[in-house]
């Protein structure tokens, strides 16, 4: 049974770090503070032509394979981390890990590695109707993006966490909690003007030993992230209707 103090907290003259108000109402359930929330609101006319347009927007987002090594300031990477750490996670664990590498070295040993593990995928682990739904991408074992591209974030999930003393301590739907968070900072790029694909060399184990992460951390996810190079071609490729992707029940 949740226990709601309605008492207004008397820390809530407190500047709360996290609000752009000077002063939080909250209250206390179970124990704990909780804010007042005070987010965003639209007419009806204005919410559906803000999601018309964050939609179009969206839609003109492309996995992009060719990169300009133009420099991408560390500035710019650090806000969309931010960004993508404000998504939800599984009991407010917020199970990941953002390492952004620029070091020219370690990218060619990134490339090295991923490309190894590529060439043993088109060679052998995939099979012949895998290859060929790839065809119209036009991919193969080589990537070039691992070192053109001016930052690479991968993502690791922690599966685990382990206090001071080695005790270990669970988080929560994991997989689902990074993956939220990985589609908030593929728009935060596409939003910031710059391109990214997601690389998913299999297996990935290597991520883990080259970036030195701890025993807790699975490699998750690779985003290169620069410019697209000029000219850069995508595929002639069409997303599927809404009518093919929802079902409504009214």
């Amino acid at each position: 049974m949740v226990n709601w103090d309605l008492t207004v907290d008397p820390t809530s003259s407190i500047k709360n770090p996290t609000s752009t108000m000077e002063k939080t109402e909250s209250i206390l359930i179970n124990g704990h503070r909780h804010l007042k929330y005070s987010g965003q609101s639209f007419s009806a006319e204005e919410s559906l032509q803000r999601s018309k347009t964050f939609y179009a927007e969206l839609n003109e987002r492309r996995s992009v394979r060719t990169f300009s090594t133009e420099p991408v300031s560390k500035e710019v990477i650090d806000q969309l981390i931010l960004a993508a750490s404000t998504a939800p996670s599984g009991a407010h664990k917020q199970p990941w890990t953002f390492c952004a590498v620029s070091n020219a070295e370690l990218k060619t040993q990134i490339r090295i590695a991923a490309e190894k593990e590529e060439q043993e995928n088109y060679d052998g682990r995939m099979s012949e109707r895998w290859r060929k739904d790839l065809e119209h991408l036009g991919t193969d074992e080589h990537k070039p993006f691992l070192e053109d591209a001016p930052w690479l974030i991968v993502v690791f999930k922690r599966a685990y966490e382990v206090d001071e003393s080695g005790e270990k301590h669970n988080n929560y739907y994991v997989n689902e909690s990074v993956g939220i968070a990985c589609g908030m900072l593929i728009s935060a790029i596409h939003n910031a003007g710059l391109v990214t694909l997601t690389h998913t060399p299999s297996p990935m184990n290597f991520l883990t030993g080259l970036l030195d992460r701890p025993a807790n951390e699975r490699a998750f996810l690779l985003l290169p992230v620069g410019y697209a190079a000029e000219p850069s071609y995508v595929p002639d490729i069409h997303r599927k209707t809404l009518e093919e992707v929802a079902a409504f029940y009214l």
